[in-house]
């Protein structure tokens, strides 16, 4: 409190000092600030729009073990290259009680906010260490804890458990067959009808299930997965439909209700049903038609009123003619199919999933990571994504964690990507050694690129030597 006492004190005596209209803040007003921030132990920082420092108190050059004469007038970039003032200046979004950890080691938590003008224009970044260690941070959560009760605690908990949490705009894309896809989705959710999500692994199914619950009239009620192919069989049963107390050796006291049970008046998502075993298949069968389980162990039948989203990667046709999957069964899901489509099937979506994958995972990372060359761009639709969306994501965080500036390129992306572009020559099919200097002029060009234009990182990277490299750069009249 006496910390937040000291600032609002200083701001105060500081507004006289400043122009309202333009809000100039020059050399004079810079001196007047050092004095009112130096005292204050609280980290302080004020940038430029160009992130240039202007300010920086006592306090937070102690932190930094910096002097003032090496701060002022550096990019922030330069004195702390985790910085994410850039982005919070160039996009105009605070960022309140991030965590943050600077060059030199130290892990703080920490505000930066941009300072606009009457036009929403940035005119300043305004920064300040909330706490300087962890430890601080970690005194002050245990201290909360003790006020939060039991009743809120479960409440969250529960709502964590029966909650879906994805809607139709998570599912990004713009794609013909991805509308369409949707389309039959948003149909499906206004039906009580058994849903069947078809489409190979990591196209997303999961994201539709979701969706088509949060579009239902059971929005309000629980919705439960169960990956049928991750559960042992002999422990399947008793996680679908519960136990009785008694049941078998190490069954709970009291018992156990199952996933049908909680998803009672919900939805329930059986996700790789085309792997559930055939013993359970029969089982699953009378739950879809008497509408009510019985417990492991039970003698009483419990009735349920619970609507199926089931979920499969695997053609149920071919495991019904190879008698692995219940050709009874089979007809009972397949009322409602949504077939989610393949990555490959859906190129217009690759632009707007990297764009929204980048934002959302270089948030996550704390990294500055904004664009992707046009060159990379390419490669990613140039490519059929056998893993379709989930391996795009894991490819655009790879690339997230290997950029150094802002901006991902075609040499940070997987060589097994990138060595599937290959370009097609029609005719007159050249000579090797122009194909050859060719791709010997592209390598360097996106090596430079990648160093920032450092030739001797360049020339360790391509094993040349630097001299080797400064001919080639004049022989193939490469721009610096």
């Amino acid at each position: 409190m006496e910390k937040e006492k000291d600032i609002k004190k200083g701001l105060n005596q500081l507004a006289g000092s400043i122009n309202k209209h333009d809000l100039f803040i020059d050399s004079k007003v810079i001196k007047i600030m050092e004095k009112l921030f130096d005292p204050i132990p609280v980290p302080i920082i004020l940038l430029d729009k160009d992130t240039t420092v202007l300010l920086m108190n006592k306090a937070w050059l102690s932190y930094l073990k910096i002097s003032r004469r090496e701060a002022l007038g550096k990019k922030i970039l330069e004195l702390d290259n985790n910085s994410r003032f850039p982005y919070v200046l160039q996009n105009k979004k605070q960022e309140i009680a991030w965590k943050h950890t600077f060059q030199n080691g130290h892990t703080g938590i920490v505000h930066r906010i941009p300072v606009l003008n009457e036009q929403g224009e940035t005119i300043y970044g305004f920064g300040m260490i909330l706490f300087q260690d962890m430890d601080e941070v970690r005194s002050m959560v245990e201290k909360n804890k003790l006020l939060e009760t039991e009743l809120h605690h479960y409440k969250k908990q529960l709502i964590k458990m029966q909650g879906a949490i994805y809607n139709w705009d998570n599912i990004i894309g713009v794609s013909r067959s991805l509308n369409e896809t949707k389309i039959i989705g948003k149909k499906a959710a206004k039906t009580e009808s058994t849903v069947l999500l078809t489409g190979e692994s990591g196209t997303g199914k999961e994201l539709f299930a979701h969706s088509i619950h949060n579009d239902s009239k059971r929005s309000h009620y629980p919705f439960v997965k169960i990956n049928c192919a991750a559960i042992p069989s002999e422990l399947l049963e008793s996680e679908l439909f519960g136990y009785d107390e008694g049941a078998f050796t190490g069954a709970k006291k009291g018992g156990k209700i199952g996933k049908f049970e909680l998803a009672n008046k919900g939805t329930i998502f059986l996700d790789e049903i085309g792997d559930m075993p055939i013993n359970m298949q029969v089982k699953l069968l009378r739950v879809l038609q008497e509408k009510e389980v019985e417990r492991v162990g039970g003698t009483k039948p419990i009735s349920i009123d619970v609507r199926i989203i089931a979920a499969t990667n695997k053609n149920l046709e071919s495991l019904v003619k190879s008698g692995e999957f219940r050709e009874d069964l089979y007809y009972r899901i397949n009322v409602m199919v949504v077939e989610v489509p393949p990555l490959r099937d859906r190129r217009d979506d690759i632009e707007p999933l990297v764009k929204s994958l980048i934002d959302k995972i270089s948030n996550r990372l704390g990294k500055y990571v904004v664009k992707i060359s046009l060159e990379a761009m390419n490669v990613l639709k140039s490519y059929d994504w056998p893993g379709n969306v989930r391996e795009l994501e894991n490819t655009i965080e790879r690339a997230i964690n290997l950029v150094d500036g802002d901006t991902i390129l075609p040499v940070h992306l997987p060589f097994n990507i990138t060595k599937s572009v290959i370009k097609e020559y029609i005719e007159p099919i050249r000579e090797l050694s122009d194909i050859v200097a060719e791709a010997e002029k592209e390598a360097i060009i996106q090596c430079l690129a990648y160093t920032k234009g450092n030739k001797l990182r360049t020339s360790k990277i391509l094993n040349i030597s630097r001299s080797s490299l400064y001919d080639k750069i004049v022989k193939y009249n490469i721009e610096e």
